[in-house]
């Protein structure tokens, strides 16, 4: 009942013009899988901005691993050498923590200076001297800058490149992959934008995070710790109201607490560990999905989908009874 009930949910979700692929994994099974208008769960995709999840997941692998001390470290020490001539004293202030749930409180390189920033010849440069639009901690300015200033920083404490530390940390965790991914004047990958994975990566990152860190197989890749940490909610979006963690977004939808990364265009991965649930759904790159209403439409698609299980879990039980 459960499988036919999500299979009618896709059926009709392809009305949606923007959507390319959903995925539904419900305790670790795979149980539904729909590419629409010729679209595959296998191929690669941009996830844009959901990439950013991925950075936030290597920031709590490189702590764990001895290379960062933790979210309250500074980064000037680290980024010396890109800071501005005669920089703003805050600049001493930001954190690693800070430059994760978007409260560095340097001005935004995201919207409508991002055109700007990634036609500057130093995207790490440029991130640091931006003026500050308030103090480290205060709001939430959500800025791509940020992210990136983070893989700059995992790259310089690493003596590696990101692609290769992701393709070295992640290899125990069977389909993931990250394909095609950009890289700034430097050659330092960037963070939070731009990076290439299948449907099946991003679902298989998803349930990495919904079993709390462990692989199928037992591997632990990523801290039990971390993942509480960067699903506490720190901020929230002043667009949205949505809180938002370490690199995750939060908010109620179907009447549960959901955790979820969120690309440009659509592209969505979200977790409900109460119900064992992880969904990833990705759309079209270049279309907007917050202004015209697509993200809240993907958001009551994932509630249509959640009622479902949910529906089957409240059966279950009442047979066991």
């Amino acid at each position: 009942m459960m499988a036919e009930r999500i299979a009618d949910l896709l059926d009709r979700a392809e009305a949606l013009e923007q959507l390319q692929t959903v995925l539904v994994s419900l305790d670790g099974r795979l149980i539904a899988e729909r590419g629409f208008r010729g679209h595959s769960a296998g191929t690669p995709t941009n996830i844009k901005s959901a990439s950013k999840s991925v950075v936030s997941a290597m920031v709590g692998m490189a702590i764990d691993k001895g290379l960062l001390d933790g979210p309250d470290q500074a980064i000037a020490p680290i980024l010396r050498a890109e800071l501005p001539a005669d920089p703003d004293p805050r600049i001493n202030e930001i954190t690693i923590g800070n430059l994760l749930s978007m409260q560095a409180g340097l001005g935004r390189t995201s919207g409508p200076n991002y055109g700007r920033w990634i036609a500057s010849s130093n995207w790490v440069r440029e991130a640091l001297a931006m003026p500050f639009d308030d103090d480290p901690g205060g709001r939430m300015l959500y800025s791509t800058g940020s992210t990136h200033l983070l893989s700059a920083i995992l790259t310089r404490v690493s003596g590696r490149p990101m692609l290769e530390l992701a393709n070295d940390w992640f290899d125990p965790l069977e389909g993931f992959r990250i394909g095609g991914w950009h890289r700034d004047p430097q050659g330092i990958y960037m963070g939070g934008n731009q990076m290439a994975m299948s449907p099946r990566s991003l679902l298989a990152f998803g349930e990495l995070y919904r079993r709390g860190g462990v692989t199928p197989d037992g591997t632990r890749l990523i801290p039990t710790d971390w993942i509480e940490q960067s699903w506490q909610p720190r901020t929230s979006s002043p667009f949205n109201g949505y809180r938002y963690g370490y690199g995750w977004f939060m908010h109620g939808i179907g009447g549960r607490d959901v955790h979820f990364a969120w690309g440009h265009g659509g592209q969505m991965l979200y977790i409900v560990p109460e119900l064992k649930l992880t969904v990833a759904m990705t759309s079209d790159e270049n279309q907007r999905s917050a202004a015209n209403g697509y993200r809240n439409r993907l958001n009551q698609l994932m509630a249509d989908i959640m009622a479902a299980v949910e529906d089957h879990v409240e059966a279950g039980a009442l047979t066991r009874n």
